[in-house]
């Protein structure tokens, strides 16, 4: 098979732990490559279905108040000492809860930006990445009216490197937001709009390190809305997408 040694690389390349140069190269494949393209759609689906089925049945408040209290310590003490237990506890106690929120938080960030890759990976290996397909930002905006809890302003583009291609409505777990896409040079950049309130995680951060996704991102918050841009393009082409996003916002 042609593409049989693409394919072994497939996972990997979706896990982003190919070198960059291997993974220019795949993303220009996986454009070109209809069994690719659509192999890729597929194991990404899969991948955020298991991970959703994963952090579907947590652990509630109750059951870890029933461990709590199965695990309690039952002899009788004296007063100094159970002052002094009890102090003691409430120490780790706090320390637990604020180690447990900031990991907690860690993780769903994360979880965010990995989303976020996954779809516009998913997209880009879509056979009809937009639904409304224009140029003209004065027809890509009406087209979300109606589709989405929110309104959004798209920048002019006149006199840039950026070709606006269009748009389509997006989920990021079950949040609907507004996912369009530009072109630069040979690359393609997703923009996702969603509102902030909506999202699971606290996203304060508006660089993303790139040691954490294979792709460069950008990400701010911008009148109750939380705007990802995200592409294979340079750190610069990035940036100057965002700009434009912001000074249109």
């Amino acid at each position: 098979m042609v593409c049989k040694s693409w394919k072994e690389k497939l996972d990997i390349y979706l896990d982003g732990e190919l070198p960059d140069d291997e993974m220019r190269t795949f993303d220009a494949h996986v454009r070109t490559c209809p069994s690719c393209s659509a192999d890729a759609l597929s194991r990404v689906q899969m991948k955020r279905a298991i991970h959703i089925s994963g952090t579907r049945y947590m652990p509630g408040p109750e059951f870890r108040r029933r461990m709590q209290l199965q695990i309690a310590s039952k002899p009788k003490r004296s007063m100094a000492l159970e002052w002094m237990f009890a102090a003691v506890a409430a120490l780790v106690v706090v320390a637990g809860v604020l180690t447990m929120g900031y990991v907690e938080n860690r993780s769903t960030r994360k979880h965010t930006f990995s989303e976020i890759a996954d779809l516009h990976v998913a997209t880009l290996a879509s056979s009809s990445p937009v639904d409304v397909v224009s140029t003209d930002r004065h027809t890509v905006k009406p087209w979300f009216q109606g589709k989405i809890p929110f309104a959004f302003n798209l920048p002019e583009l006149q006199n840039t490197e950026f070709t606006l291609l269009g748009g389509r409505v997006t989920y990021l777990d079950q949040t609907p937001g507004a996912h369009l896409i530009y072109d630069v040079g040979k690359h393609h950049i997703s923009v996702f709009v969603f509102q902030e309130r909506s999202l699971p995680a606290r996203l304060d951060k508006d660089r993303v390190s790139p040691k954490q996704l294979t792709f460069n991102m950008e990400t701010w918050s911008e009148g109750g809305l939380r705007y990802f841009v995200i592409g294979d393009t340079s750190a610069a082409n990035i940036d100057s997408l965002a700009k434009l996003f912001k000074a249109a916002s």
